[in-house]
């Protein structure tokens, strides 16, 4: 295969010591590369460098003339926010005016309509930032794209979208992302960095972090297996030392130096076993007598004062020990919802007021302790130090809020002492989440609202905060987009929808609900397309459309081998037996069987 682009022995400094060293990697053209790795292990540095963003301390990359590439990264540049989105996608190419008329035909393979273009970029949601910056790579006509977490703060029919853009690009990427389900189904290989290296695997995502395990597993044997010799060596050397000193015997002397230095040759070959995951996520909540916590009656959303309403609510309650998912498409107002709550919590009174959409109303337990988690981060203080930022949130602890208690929290969260005196605002995106789960942890609250809590967490991060959530003491209101944290943590589910809301008590009912109204603009091919004909009686649906039916059964064995990776105890039997009986309906229809 052609070479798009080669790194030999790189190497990145940076003020808290070597992110990687020695990397060396070949790109070639149509790889289907995921990266992967916990929060700081240097992905979103390592993409920037591939892309002429950044320099390395030591070390090349090495370019083929062939090569186009093109960066997609995390966020729009602040110099686009006050331009529409077509103005956005023209200025791409501002140098290249001859190129302007591919932007009106690009829009429409994106699936943005007219009056979406002339829209303000800051106006736009996640997933319309997603589709204007990879339109804006597009334009430049990549065979290369250098994917920076895109499916960040996308709602389900965008990340669908997301992921049947990728299934169809022909060209080569490499994807840095979280979403294991994504990178399952558009990637064929992997990039694993941990421990300053990279570990390459000719598997996607699931397949490869199980050889990893199966890998980490066997060096750690072999390890211990070399303990255990240069133990009895230097055991045996010790001995045979002390009887040649005592008994005057030179053989013995020089017998032990031999042993000593077999051990200490063994010692410096050791295998070597990985360092592990810097952190542990962990949520500590606490259970309330009260009988309700949260009251919402006559409430309208809006997504700030004097803005149109985006729905409204009659009367709902959160109990303690509730644990419920606000689902819905970007934009109904869900975000908005939990803000909402909070501004009138922090406010320190009920809201009342009356307007003419009438009464809105939010009343709390007095005595009840809530927590926020907002998706941007700020609910840290950005100028302090680390120890400074944890206080407002354990100022009422005896325990919690002494100094030295904090510090010792920070070390056991990742962050070692060294650190503690940088500034919030230094920290990455996932060293500020990091921070802002213990600050939540030790204040240890009876209910929490959890806005969009996996943007910024790797997929052992997000694993863990599943498991949190599913044994927290208290009650939450979670907004997110991760159908694994919803299944596994939330026992009712709020749908946003047409204006309003509505309770479900299981998940497929909610996303059921979600499909049937998804709006066709939105979700591209979405997986709803196809009837679910295990749930239909004989002779009543015929599939017309062979590609489709197609494209539901890949799904469907998709989403059956994911959940057979699970752990035993985190897998849905049920689950796997409704699936595996609509893929026999499915096959029996394309005549597989």
């Amino acid at each position: 295969m052609t070479t798009l682009l080669s790194a030999q022995a790189l190497q990145l400094d940076t003020s808290h010591g070597v992110l990687f060293e020695n990397l060396n990697f070949t790109l070639q053209v149509g790889q289907r590369i995921g990266l992967i790795g916990h929060n700081g292990s240097g992905k979103s540095t390592l993409l920037s460098l591939l892309a002429g963003q950044r320099s390395a301390n030591s070390g090349s990359i090495q370019m083929a003339r062939l090569c186009r590439r093109q960066y997609v990264e995390q966020h729009l540049p602040p110099a686009l926010h006050a331009l529409s989105l077509y103005d956005a996608m023209l200025d791409a190419i501002n140098d290249q005016p001859e190129l302007h008329w591919r932007v009106d035909s690009l829009l429409q393979e994106l699936d943005i309509d007219t009056a979406t273009a002339g829209v303000a970029v800051q106006s736009l949601s996640g997933g319309q930032h997603t589709r204007l910056l990879l339109g804006r790579a597009l334009l430049r006509d990549p065979n290369l794209l250098l994917l920076d977490e895109p499916s960040n703060h996308l709602d389900l029919p965008s990340l669908l979208w997301l992921e049947e853009f990728l299934l169809n690009w022909k060209g080569a990427f490499v994807l840095v992302s979280h979403d294991q389900r994504l990178l399952n189904r558009v990637t064929r290989q992997s990039w694993i960095l941990r421990d300053r290296q990279i570990t390459s695997f000719d598997q996607p995502c699931s397949d490869a972090l199980q050889s990893l395990a199966l890998a980490d597993v066997a060096a750690q044997a072999r390890r211990e297996a070399e303990q255990s010799e240069i133990d009895r060596l230097a055991a045996s050397s010790k001995r045979l030392a002390i009887w040649g000193s005592v008994y005057d015997n030179e053989k013995l002397a020089r017998k032990a130096k031999t042993m000593q230095k077999r051990a200490d040759r063994l010692k410096e070959e050791q295998t070597t076993v990985t360092e592990g995951q810097p952190w542990t996520l962990q949520l500590h909540g606490k259970a309330s007598p009260a009988n309700h916590l949260l009251q919402l009656e006559n409430l309208t959303v809006r997504a700030a004062p004097g803005l149109p309403a985006l729905f409204k609510l009659e009367q709902f309650g959160v109990r303690p020990g509730d644990k419920i998912a606000l689902l819905g498409a970007n934009g109904t107002g869900k975000s908005s919802l939990l803000r909402q709550c909070w501004q009138a919590i922090q406010s320190g009174q009920k809201l009342d007021q009356k307007s003419t959409q009438g009464s809105e109303h939010i009343s709390w337990h007095a005595a009840a302790q809530i927590g926020y988690y907002d998706q941007s981060l700020q609910q840290l203080n950005s100028d302090a130090s680390l120890p400074d930022a944890l206080y407002p949130f354990v100022a009422g602890s005896d325990t919690a809020r002494t100094e030295l208690a904090r510090k010792q929290a920070l070390i056991s969260a990742g962050f070692p002492y060294h650190r503690h005196q940088q500034k919030v605002t230094s920290l990455s995106g996932g060293e500020r989440a990091r921070l802002l789960f213990l600050a939540l942890s030790l204040a240890s609250y009876h209910l929490l609202f959890l806005d969009e809590p996996t943007n910024h967490l790797d997929m052992q991060g997000k694993q863990e905060l599943t498991e949190a959530l599913a044994g927290f003491a208290g009650g939450f209101l979670l907004v997110s987009h991760d159908r694994d944290l919803i299944e596994q943590s939330c026992q009712e589910f709020w749908v946003v929808q047409d204006g309003r809301l509505e309770r479900w008590l299981d998940a497929e009912s909610a996303y059921e609900c979600l499909r049937q109204k998804q709006p066709a603009s939105e979700t591209g091919r979405a997986m709803s397309a196809v009837p679910d004909i295990a749930n239909n009686k004989a002779g009543e649906t015929v599939l017309s459309d062979t590609e489709l039916a197609l494209q539901r059964l890949c799904e469907l064995e998709e989403l059956l081998q994911a959940d057979l990776a699970r752990k035993p105890k985190h897998q849905k039997p049920q689950q796997q037996a409704s699936w595996r009986q609509e893929m026999a309906d499915l096959n029996q229809f394309l005549g597989l069987n």
